[in-house]
């Protein structure tokens, strides 16, 4: 059976161990033989700004946005029962090791990179926090925006050997407040490209009709109104956002 093919809500779904660098409680799984990545509810750590037993409810919804988007940024999620309980089942992506989207370089590349960031290392050298100039990774930077996702590290970016990048991690999006921390930096202040436009537009007119009804069912009323507007706002400005507000720019660590 394909990832394509399997029945992600009714398949078989069998733990096959933990994922310990996350710190939620996550694991890879399997359904129908398929590997998958399962989040509990039950093994959600508590945050301050974000309500207790929701990150799972924010992943799934994040998935109907990407596809309300037509960009496929978020691999196939959805929410089901399973061994530890009620949580998240998203189809696993393997990433390509020899690519790296986002990386910390002491030399920027001249040509096909955006510098994010400059600081110094551990021995007081200069360094450059950079990630790669392509369309597909300027989708995830309006993606982001739309969701308000606060937590946008370089290693929740999966190259694949296709040349396509998937995003993953998007509990802790959809807040009512300005939460964007991304390493997506780079095109701040430029316009958005007509397909970006046209990809917004499409979110907003979603949330009007079969995109909101599915949303409800995860996200609270603010919650719904803020994607809107967030929406209706860059489809007014066009143009990449820069950081903004007491909100740190910036997710920690980088990766």
């Amino acid at each position: 059976m394909t990832a394509d093919e399997v029945d992600l809500v009714g398949g078989e779904l069998e733990v096959v161990g933990r994922i310990t660098v996350a710190s939620n409680a996550t694991f890879l799984a399997t359904v129908d033989g398929v590997s998958v990545v399962y989040k509990p509810v039950a093994g959600e750590r508590p945050l301050w700004d974000f309500p207790d037993g929701t990150l799972a409810n924010r992943e799934a919804a994040a998935y109907l946005v990407s596809e309300a988007f037509d960009w496929d940024v978020v691999p196939r999620t959805i929410l089901r029962d399973g061994p530890l309980g009620p949580g998240m089942v998203q189809l696993w992506q393997q990433p390509d090791a020899e690519q790296d989207p986002v990386n910390v370089v002491a030399d920027v590349p001249r040509q096909g990179w955006r510098a994010v960031f400059r600081g110094v290392d551990e021995d007081d050298e200069p360094v450059t926090l950079i990630h790669e100039d392509s369309s597909t990774l300027r989708r995830m930077a309006v993606f982001d925006v739309v969701i308000n996702n606060a937590d946008r590290k370089g290693g929740h970016i999966l190259p694949t050997q296709a040349g396509h990048r998937y995003g993953v991690d998007h509990g802790v999006s959809f807040h009512v407040e300005h939460k964007l921390r991304t390493v997506l930096w780079g095109w701040r202040g430029e316009p958005l490209t007509d397909d970006e436009v046209a990809g917004v537009d499409r979110v907003r007119a979603a949330v009007n009709g079969d995109l909101g009804q599915r949303l409800a069912g995860l996200l609270d009323d603010d919650e719904l109104d803020a994607l809107t507007t967030r929406c209706e706002r860059l489809l007014r400005t066009a143009v990449f956002p820069g950081p903004s507000g007491d909100m740190p720019a910036f997710p920690w660590p980088f990766f």
